[in-house]
């Protein structure tokens, strides 16, 4: 049912996050190596800055699932209420 609030209220996927995140460190990781080992240093450190970046999301993914069900609930919390103008 759409209220009209979702964007104040609107819930992110965090395991799905988690698991994307985690699959772009590792190819990031992987590519960063990769683009060194053959001396491409520009391609190297732009994977090195996704690299950067995708552990920085990880890192805010992890604590917001750490947090409990506020940023991640279970099928049984019902959706916030709409906000009261």
């Amino acid at each position: 049912m759409r209220t009209g609030s979702e964007p104040a209220t609107a819930r992110s996927a965090l395991r799905a996050r988690f698991w994307l995140s985690l699959w772009g460190l590792v190819w990031a990781v992987f590519g960063t190596v990769a683009f060194a080992l053959t001396g491409r240093t520009g391609w190297a450190v732009a994977c090195g800055v996704l690299w950067l970046v995708a552990t920085v999301d990880l890192t805010v993914v992890l604590r917001h699932l750490r947090q409990g069900p506020h940023y991640q609930p279970g099928r049984d919390v019902p959706p916030y209420p709409p906000p009261r103008e």
